[in-house]
């Protein structure tokens, strides 16, 4: 089972992951963005080092996908990400254009179709001043400077992708109001939509609401 959680930059993926970990008794795959020689030039001059971001972040998360989703699989037990290969090309959408967008359309294409996809992906969404206060609290220093319409046409991208997607692989959770770090009953909340989006026990199907 390959559970990946998705979302806008500073919307609680990592920890969220890392959160549930245990509870599903799982093997953890993180994004490793750190490693990544341009990001912090990206957010100080995104059209000039934009291109080269999304090729090196393509690659690196290819690479990273295809070993580490592939070994956990052959293990047959639960794999929890905090990524999913697709977020690159949501992010060359709104990064890349003409030409550069083309040619990484098909060096991505032509990936994508070695990648392993999720059991479930869980998008956590949120509004773009609840995002932008939650990276802001992180304190990066490469995003001290984060432009709140980057983050805005972001969100925007990944709604699209996700938020009105009717695939039973999709599982949408509004974070505005949720803090699973500090509150308990939130974190089962999320374990709890999981377990039932992918039928696990123990879970509570949906009573219906007789108004």
């Amino acid at each position: 089972m390959y559970i990946a959680i998705e979302g806008v930059i500073g919307v609680g993926k990592t920890t969220l992951a890392r959160l549930i970990q245990p509870i599903f008794d799982a093997e953890l795959l993180l994004e490793i963005f750190e490693e990544n020689p341009f990001l912090s030039d990206f957010y100080s001059d995104r059209a000039r080092y934009a291109f080269q971001t999304q090729i090196f972040f393509l690659l690196s998360r290819y690479h990273q996908q295809r070993k580490g989703v592939l070994a956990v699989s052959s293990k047959k037990i639960c794999l929890i990400s905090d990524y999913c290969f697709e977020k690159d090309r949501l992010f060359a959408e709104v990064n890349l254009s003409g030409d550069e967008l083309e040619m990484y359309f098909k060096v991505h294409e032509a990936l994508a179709e070695k990648i392993v996809q999720p059991d479930l992906t869980v998008y956590l969404q949120a509004h773009t001043d609840v995002l932008m206060q939650r990276i802001a609290q992180r304190d990066r220093p490469y995003e001290r400077q984060m432009d709140v319409n980057y983050i805005d046409t972001l969100s925007q991208t990944y709604d699209a992708r996700y938020a009105h997607n009717s695939s039973p692989n999709v599982l949408v959770i509004n974070t505005n109001q949720l803090d699973y770090i500090r509150r308990t009953e939130d974190l089962e909340h999320i374990c709890q939509r999981i377990r039932q989006a992918l039928k696990l026990t123990p879970f509570q199907e949906s009573l219906p609401i007789h108004l």
